[in-house]
């Protein structure tokens, strides 16, 4: 059997169109060179970093006593019993309390997300103690919010890699 012209001429349309179909499938395309030229973060890093970010908010809002941006900072199941303690008696937002300084010391994966250590200084009155503390940060939808805090362990050197970032 002869191919007929009108077959020879749609096989040689086919194949003209072909690159212009690749490339709208991505492949063979720029897309290709801008995803190589710039790697997402890795989902570590990223939890790693949010985790920081959202713990050093809270540790700021502490600080300047700012209760609202505090709030912020955690998932909404904590909102109801932050709104009844946190400036109560022992609070981290009573009125008696000063937060001179506080520092992440770590951050790890746990059980139920990124815990982040962290050594806080309160004064009441004349006395001041160091109190570490261990938040858990983790995500909620597309966001990330402090889950918990929970008393630390005793008081352990900064490791390697992590630097104290002092409270604002």
């Amino acid at each position: 059997m002869r191919p007929t012209h009108r077959r020879l001429a749609a096989a040689a349309a086919g194949l003209m169109l072909l690159p212009v179909a690749l490339v709208g499938c991505g492949i063979g395309g720029e897309d290709e060179e801008k995803s190589a030229a710039k790697p997402a973060r890795a989902p570590a890093e990223e939890a790693a970093t949010r985790s920081r970010e959202r713990v050093q908010a809270y540790l700021d809002a502490m600080a300047a006593k700012d209760v609202a941006a505090g709030r912020s900072q955690l998932c909404a199941l904590l909102h109801d019993g932050f709104d009844l303690g946190a400036t109560g008696p022992n609070g981290d937002f009573a009125d008696h309390f000063q937060v001179p300084e506080a520092a992440i010391t770590d951050i790890r994966p746990g059980p139920r997300g990124q815990e982040v250590s962290v050594s806080v200084s309160v004064t009441a009155g004349k006395r001041t103690v160091v109190r570490p503390l261990v938040f858990t940060v983790t995500r909620d939808g597309s966001d990330w919010c402090i889950a918990g805090e929970a008393p630390g362990g005793p008081a352990a050197p900064t490791p390697t890699g992590v630097a104290p970032t002092p409270a604002s």
